[in-house]
């Protein structure tokens, strides 16, 4: 209950009902109850869907509206949707999601975006890019500065890099702005964006350039080295391109910062197939090797409307802050495809190292309206005095789980149409499911995905230990926490 209580304090420091803070930890809906009435979110029931919300059957916010059904209520525990998406019964009845034969996320959204932003028709007085770091740098870019400046960076990567259509680039990158210019760059030349995390190891680097036959990859200071012990391994890559955060230059690589200062910002947009592939992740490797996972301009460019509009429930007005890793698929839902949907401000603190106080901070300077991140952030969160941070800005947060499971028992995975993730849940006298945990081995930790067989193999490569079992054990703020069980090889000796 004082978790609960915690939590509560959380809420009331915000802009918003309890249920928009969608954490699987408190699971009372009586508790739900009374908190919603204790607090003062009355104000947002009475609000109508702001001006050019777009409507269910339609994609994109400047699109025109229908004159089908107006969605009138919802259930207690939320506040008026800005999208207009109120009821989900009525919302699941009208969505359409028309699929033309060609898209192209930069050229059919991002462009139009930056045209309405040209002739004074996008809403909101915020930019499209809003990028902060940790030494009090700033930078604001609007969507006609991301329409030149990424034209700029995809003549890079068609002259300079010499990539041809579907040629595959793996780009490893922080949250830097460069990631967002690669992003859409990507999509203007139609090569093939492969995400990695900065976490990944010179074998992690390896076997994705192996499998992917990449062709160049992106990266900064941080990863070259890696990048240099595994390339003479991998014939298909041709192109080294280093965004240096120093200045510096490296031999045997191209200098991204003399190449944009040449680059031309006239491009045209390649024309894309809406199922031609767009971009390659790879999956976290926790059961087995990662694996190659292809999304289309259709299904990722095209599919995420329904992230912005119906989870994240973002208008041109808002700014969203999205804490994930560039390098996880969160990031191009979250922090790419469906806010710029939705014509919103991606907001970006950059920043080495997570630390709660210095992210209430950023809540309580800047005007972010909607927050999504792991829920140990909110646990931690709660642990700290929230009457120091003026939250009233945020009206929609939210907390996010892990990708679906990778194994080898996908099939056995599918009972009839659905396809079962092992995820377990457990569903209230209200009809509301409950995120409890997993049904397999995994060990979820602060928003992480571990296999225990990862960390037994890495045990086991010290010459001390003979034999490793590696076991999840419950934390009260980070879900779970690594333990792990070691044989002493006989060669040594435990000594306290």
């Amino acid at each position: 209950m004082a978790n609960r209580l915690r939590l509560l304090r959380f809420l009331n420091r915000t802009n918003q009902p309890i249920s928009n803070l969608q954490i699987a930890h408190c699971r009372n809906s009586a508790f739900l109850r009374k908190v919603h009435t204790i607090r003062s979110a009355a104000c947002h029931r009475n609000q109508q869907p702001l001006p050019g919300a777009f409507s269910l059957r339609t994609l994109f916010p400047w699109q025109h509206q229908s004159s089908g059904n107006i969605q009138q209520k919802r259930c207690f525990l939320t506040a008026i949707s800005s999208t207009g998406f109120n009821d989900y019964e009525l919302g699941r009845k009208d969505f359409r999601l028309d699929v033309p034969e060609y898209f192209n996320f930069a050229g059919d959204v991002l462009d139009e975006w930056a045209e309405r932003e040209k002739n004074g028709k996008r809403r909101g007085r915020h930019p499209a890019l809003w990028w902060v770091d940790d030494d009090g740098n700033q930078l604001k870019w609007t969507f006609q500065d991301l329409q030149n400046k990424s034209k700029k960076v995809a003549n890079i990567l068609t002259h300079g890099c010499q990539l041809k259509r579907l040629q595959r680039v793996i780009v490893i990158l922080p949250r830097v702005p460069e990631w967002w210019l690669f992003n859409i760059a990507c999509l203007r030349t139609a090569t093939i964006l492969s995400p990695g995390t900065i976490q990944l190891t010179a074998q992690d680097i390896r076997k994705r350039l192996q499998a992917s036959d990449a062709a160049c990859i992106v990266t900064d200071e941080s990863c070259a080295d890696s990048v240099d012990q595994v390339s003479s391994d991998c014939p298909k890559l041709k192109t080294k391109l280093l965004v240096s955060q120093n200045g510096k230059t490296r031999s045997g690589w191209m200098d991204f910062k003399s190449l944009y200062e040449k680059a031309s910002e006239k491009h045209e947009c390649v024309k894309t197939h809406s199922d031609e592939p767009m971009t390659v992740y790879f999956t976290s490797g926790t059961t087995d090797e990662p694996k190659m996972c292809e999304h289309t301009h259709g299904s990722y460019g095209l599919a995420h409307v329904i992230t912005g509009k119906y989870w994240l429930d973002l208008n041109p007005t808002d700014v969203h802050w999205n804490m994930s890793d560039t390098g996880w698929a969160k990031s191009a839902w979250s922090n790419f495809f469906a806010p710029w949907t939705q014509g919103a401000c991606v907001f970006v603190h950059h920043t080495l190292r997570f630390d709660p106080v210095k992210s209430l901070q950023i809540l309580n300077n800047y005007p972010i309206t909607t927050f999504c991140t792991a829920p140990t952030v909110y646990r931690l969160f709660v642990q700290e005095d929230l009457s120091l941070y003026n939250l009233q800005s945020l009206r929609h947060t939210l907390s996010a789980g892990e990708p679906l499971d990778d194994d080898n028992l996908t099939k056995s995975a599918f009972k009839g149409d659905y396809y079962f993730t092992g995820d377990r849940a457990v569903k209230d006298d209200d009809g509301f499911f409950w995120f409890v945990g997993r049904n397999d081995d995994v060990i979820l930790s602060a928003g992480y995905r571990i296999g225990p067989f990862e960390v037994e193999s890495a045990l086991i490569e010290h010459d001390a230990v003979a034999e490793s079992a590696v076991v999840s054990s419950p934390d009260q703020i980070r879900g779970e926490v690594v333990k792990a069980f070691v044989v002493i090889s006989k060669d040594y000796e435990v000594k306290d």
